[in-house]
């Protein structure tokens, strides 16, 4: 197999998991959940971000985030909940710490996502800490917390309720 290309890990058991919220907003956060929306190299439709220079753009289209990250950090007494933190599509059941650049998710029957970088916490979220320390969700600190960012491959509708499968790269 060429690298870059991917794969599929059945054999681990822990690759699949399902969309919980899909989250929009006119700009900034919270972002609020929807039914569905259609996601395209442009982002995700219905939802515009503020800072252009560090969200949004092709490598950066989608926003998405671990539930049972958010559920440990609310359970430790933060005030976080899904769409909070910016997150386009908010998670569960995938094995968070091998969502990292490169490897590519499949939501639902189409929408095929990339992962191209982890998101670097900012102040703007911070209401979603108790003590407003939005790097608590670092990956240079918290490695296997951070949200990520995706370019977006093959577009398509999501929803809560969608399927997730993690597809990882090709080993070289």
């Amino acid at each position: 197999m060429e690298r870059g290309t991917s794969v599929r890990r059945d054999d681990a058991g822990d690759d699949a998991g399902v969309v919980v919220s899909v989250n929009v907003s006119d700009g900034g956060v919270p972002k609020y959940p929807v039914a569905d929306a259609w996601v395209a190299a442009s982002g995700v439709d219905g939802d515009r971000q503020r800072n252009l220079e560090y969200h949004g753009g092709p490598d950066r289209a989608v926003c998405i985030f671990a539930a049972e990250v958010i559920e440990r950090l609310w359970g430790d007494g933060h005030p976080i909940a899904p769409g909070t933190t910016g997150e386009n599509l908010t998670v569960r059941g995938l094995p968070w710490p091998r969502v990292v650049p490169g490897a590519q998710l499949r939501v639902g029957a189409t929408t095929l996502l990339q992962i191209t970088a982890y998101a670097a916490p900012c102040r703007t979220i911070a209401a979603s800490f108790n003590d407003r320390r939005s790097g608590r969700i670092s990956q240079k600190r918290h490695p296997g917390a951070s949200r990520v960012y995706a370019r977006v491959l093959v577009p398509g509708r999501v929803a809560p309720g969608d399927a997730v499968r993690l597809l990882e790269p090709a080993e070289p």
